[in-house]
Parts: structure tokens; sequence; C-alpha cells
């Protein structure tokens, strides 16, 4: 395992009352700095408010963030702003820390330290903590590993695609339960070369393709498609804006198992692909995260 000590940087965060507003801040930063200049991210509490983040290299003007988001999103907000010191740190030794092997049906996803833990009736994933999100140890990657089981059980699909695989998780299980080819895609080129390290390390190099794409515009997903299975663990809202371009790429009777979904957004996840087409099979809700299976009719 390789030591990853990120630098201490200075950081920026507040709390935002609603996605639309969360949205109107980032946008306004990300273009206020240069590219490198500011790392910018917001996230979704369970009780719909967002955090926002800011993460500097250098220490930042305070006075001009707070101008900056009070532009945005008004002074109150503006003045709640706090800003503070993230030391250095190995990040991926204090994660592995706390990871146990995680048991999902008939797959267990675990650390090289816990090879000897997999019993021998389930089928290992073997994944490291890295600069990707991942392990196995969230509820929207066990969601979609016991859909997956689901799915298994009853059919044996050929073509599968893990829509933003990040560490790899999901076209690894799909993959070694197959023996099939899968194609894995994300948007960010630092999860695709993980996900091509963890392919390698699960003795499925040869069977995981991963490649850097947005959406579905790369011509990999026209040859490798209609696909018969996509996994999509990813967010709610880019989930409802690739309705159209998924749906044209599944399979008659394909399934798709979503997650990345607070349950209150499950039900317009739902809505823009029962429009395309696709039945609602199953609604999990594991560790306050949904996951969906759906069908595409013949």
């Amino acid at each position: 395992m390789t030591s990853t000590v990120t630098p201490s940087t200075s950081r920026a965060t507040f709390a935002i009352g609603d996605e639309r507003a969360a949205r109107r801040v980032v946008d306004l930063l990300n273009e206020s700095f240069e590219e490198g200049q500011a790392a910018v991210a917001a996230f979704e509490r369970p009780d719909g408010t967002w955090d926002v983040s800011l993460h500097f290299s250098e220490a930042p003007d305070q006075a001009s963030i707070r101008g900056l988001v009070a532009l945005a999103a008004g002074g109150d907000i503006a003045q709640h702003i706090t800003f503070d010191i993230v030391e250095a740190k190995d990040w991926v030794k204090a994660s592995l820390e706390d990871l146990v092997p995680v048991p999902a049906g008939r797959f267990i996803v675990h650390g090289r330290h816990d090879r000897a833990r997999v019993p021998p009736n389930k089928l290992g994933i073997e994944i490291e903590a890295a600069l990707a999100f991942g392990t196995g140890h969230h509820g929207t990657t066990r969601g979609c590993l016991l859909l997956l089981g689901q799915v298994l059980r009853s059919r044996q699909p050929i073509r599968v695609l893990d829509l933003g695989t990040g560490t790899g998780v999901l076209a690894i299980a799909a993959a070694k339960a197959l023996r099939r080819r899968v194609l894995a895609s994300d948007i960010d080129p630092v999860s695709v070369h993980v996900a091509r390290d963890n392919a390698g390390l699960n003795g499925a190099g040869n069977l995981v393709e991963a490649i850097c794409a947005t959406g579905f515009s790369a011509p990999q997903f026209a040859i490798r498609g209609p696909f018969d299975l996509v996994l999509a663990n990813i967010l709610a809202n880019p989930l409802r804006q690739m309705a159209t371009p998924m749906a044209a790429h599944l399979a008659p009777s394909a399934s798709v198992i979503f997650s990345g979904l607070l349950p209150h957004q499950a039900q317009g996840v739902i809505a823009a692909y029962r429009a395309r087409g696709l039945i609602l099979r199953r609604h999990l809700i594991v560790e306050g995260w949904s996951s969906l299976l759906m069908q595409r009719a013949m």
C-alpha cells in the first residue's frame, strides 16, 4: 500500500439551505478562481441542507471569500463561514484503520489486510482506500451489490456497464461473478486509473475496460452496447439528466441499478426512467441511502 500524505491546506466551510442556492454559490466560486487555486465541493445532508467547502493550497483572503459568498447567497451565510487549517495526514492509512470486511449478499468487500477473513462461500472484492470514491463501506455501494446479487440469481447479463465506476467495486463484482467483460466509465481520470489498478488486483484486469468519459459520449458505449445490465452509483441530478441517453443504450428487458440517492430523491429518478419505459422492480434503503432496481420493458 502506498502512503498518500496530503499537505496542510486552508479550508473554508459553510452551510446553505437548499440545492439551488448551493449550486449558485459553487458555480460563482468555481468561476472566481484560476485552475488549481481552490477546490470547491458541496454535499447534501440527510435533512436537505448542504455543506459547502473550499480547500486552498495557500491561505485565502477571508474578506474576499465572504464577499463572493454574499453575492451568491447573502450576507448572513457569508458571516457564518468558518476558516481553519486541515493538517497534513496520511489519509489512506487513516481510512484503513477503521475499515472492516463488508458483506453484501454473495459479495464481500475487503482491504488487503483482511484477505484471510473472506469466507470461502463469498466472492471477495479487494479494494484499498484511494483517491476515488467507493471502498464498499458506503450504503450506496452496498445497496448496489445487494441488487446486483438479486439480478444474477435470475439472469446472466452479457453486456454490462458500470457508469461512474469510482474505485471499480461494481465493475469488478460483475466481472468476477459473470466472468464477462464489463465496460466501466468515470468522468474523473484518477478514478479510472484506480479502477484499472483494482481490477488487476482482483484478477479481472482483462475483463474490466475502464475509460474516462462524460455521460454516454465515448464511442465505446455504442460499440459495447446495447447493455443488458447497467450499474450507476452516481447522484440524483445526473441520473435524471441522463435518462434519455441511458434508455437509448439499453437492450430489451435490460436491468438498471441506480444509487447515490437520498430517499426523498428516489421518486424523481423513478419517474424520469418510468417515462422512458422502465419499471421499478425493487427499492432498497441501506444506511439512509436509496438504491433502485429498474427494468426496461420488452
